[in-house]
């Protein structure tokens, strides 16, 4: 909620947000006897209260207001249009929402027995078997629970390949200077040396810059294909076997494969391991941190080395396999993330192959139609016909007026749209990367692109009216990095930095770090 900083004593309250006064109710819970439970013994000693919980005392309609207000605050994939480039924002259908709450999915519980959880382990199989069709791999694992999770594994999987083979030695990574960031930070994080490979002009990896680092010394090179500027790498043929001449695998990022769903298989592109978003790709939730599932797919040759267990079919009943003796282990407590799994499920088993052919096909003109007529205005990174996203630069408006990618995006608030992902790949200075999904309307779009031009005009005339943006929200520009480093999670910890409880004079000086 807001306040007025300056009609706020600092005193009257220790807390800005806390409405709380005893003896305000806003929640009956029922008077149940559980008489066949002793809760005094059944509760370990360990985690027992020894004090009243500190709950506030609300009443119902000030507890709905709140909550109503801050919702009215938030910008959604359900209430704008997020144009977020390589980070793929699509819509939720509702019907995941529906089939979710089904109580034999909403109240499995992962320690039942198999013969209890059929119905379920039967999705996860048949989840598994749909991606392997979809991405031209013989196995998945669906235990992943983000796409860097994803990309770990992969990088587990790719050391256990090399070393069953004596090849300890292989201590490289190779990734394209447009690659997304957790590339080279999950090579890292496992202990491996990353390289980094140019683009060429075309915006594509260079080919002479691959060929001259390849050697007996890499494990895999990390590809996303389109690539981060939403081209497709149409050398990915002599990519695979440059790496392949040299013992290497080739690891795809799937982050982009809503541009190519059935109609482009990365096995048949050479892949070796897949991870894939499921909410990037097949509409579950995304944000916010989770909930997420990055499910890895390898060829058969790489199978054996998966997490275990695995959901498999034998004599007509699914189970989980744990006989797998070459399994690296256990990357997730249990299935991964199933109710993300189910959602994604659901998505698939809606559209077919068919209706997932035209979601490609569509993110794809929608794509192109936007680069076509911005293009008319803004300056593009590259001219080539683009997949589902696309790049443009505000360097020149940068060098003239002082503008910057990241002050259009925040403009672009102001007229009722989320901004883009800017200053990103970093291989285009100011760069604004643009992908509108499949399942926006050609009146969005237009809009989209009406704001962008108007945005454009007042960067030539008031620089500094988008150079402040945005107008209009309840907050201007938050410090997103203390936000997110030291967040202020409970209103107990609403502090200034001085350490007291966060007052006015405080909160009117700087409202950013702690939103």
């Amino acid at each position: 909620m807001e306040i007025n900083s300056n009609v706020i004593n600092k005193n009257e309250s220790q807390f800005l947000f806390e409405k709380s006064r005893s003896g305000k109710e806003g929640l009956f819970l029922p008077n149940r006897k559980l008489s066949h439970l002793d809760l005094a013994k059944a509760i370990p000693s360990n985690l027992k209260r020894s004090s009243e919980a500190h709950l506030p005392e609300v009443s119902e309609p000030e507890l709905l207001r709140h909550f109503v207000n801050l919702s009215k605050k938030n910008f959604s994939v359900d209430t704008h249009f997020y144009p977020l480039g390589s980070c793929t924002m699509k819509y939720n259908p509702k019907i995941h929402e529906d089939i979710a709450q089904i109580p034999g999915f909403s109240f499995a519980h992962p320690l039942q027995p198999e013969a209890q959880v059929q119905g379920f382990l039967r999705v996860l199989g048949e989840l598994a078997q749909a991606l392997c069709q979809l991405t031209g791999m013989d196995e998945f694992s669906l235990q992943p629970a983000a796409g860097a999770h994803g990309e770990l594994l992969g990088m587990m999987l790719t050391r256990a390949f090399h070393a069953s083979r004596g090849e300890q030695k292989r201590n490289l990574v190779l990734v394209p200077d447009s690659s997304h960031g957790t590339n080279p930070a999950s090579a890292a994080q496992y202990g491996y040396e990353v390289v980094q490979i140019p683009s060429n002009s075309k915006g594509c990896v260079d080919l002479a810059a691959l060929a001259s680092v390849l050697d007996d010394r890499v494990a895999c090179l990390m590809l996303t294909n389109p690539n981060t500027l939403g081209l497709f790498e149409t050398e990915i043929l002599k990519v695979r076997d440059l790496v392949r001449l040299k013992g290497a695998l080739l690891y795809y990022d799937g982050a982009n494969l809503n541009a190519l769903l059935g109609n482009v298989c990365p096995g048949n592109m050479g892949f070796d391991i897949v991870h894939l978003n499921l909410h990037k790709t097949f509409t579950t939730p995304h944000g916010g941190g989770g909930p997420g599932a990055g499910p890895v797919g390898v060829t058969k040759e790489l199978a054996p080395f998966l997490p275990n267990p695995q959901i498999v079919q034998r004599d007509g009943k699914w189970m989980l396999d744990y006989n797998r003796p070459q399994s690296i282990g256990k990357v997730r407590s249990f299935f991964g993330n199933t109710g993300i799994l189910l959602r994604a499920y659901v998505y698939i088993r809606m559209l077919g192959l068919e209706g997932l052919k035209r979601v490609s096909h569509d993110a794809v003109i929608a794509a192109n139609y936007l680069k076509k007529k911005l293009g008319r205005v803004y300056e593009l990174a590259h001219e080539e016909s683009c997949m589902h996203e696309f790049v443009l630069s505000a360097s020149e408006l940068a060098t003239r007026y002082g503008v910057h990618a990241g002050d259009i995006g925040k403009r672009l608030l102001d007229y009722g749209f989320h901004a883009p992902t800017v200053h990103f790949p970093l291989v285009v200075k100011e760069a604004i990367m643009i992908e509108p999904t499949e399942t926006e309307s050609k009146e969005t779009l237009d809009a989209f692109c009406e704001a962008m031009f108007k945005i454009f005009k007042e960067v030539e005339e008031t620089p500094e009216l988008v150079k402040t943006a945005p107008h209009s929200m309840p907050i201007t520009r938050p410090d997103e990095v203390n936000a997110a480093r030291q967040p202020v999670l409970s209103f107990r910890d609403f502090k200034s930095d001085e350490g007291r409880p966060w007052d006015s004079q405080s909160r009117a000086k700087d409202n950013s770090s702690h939103v």
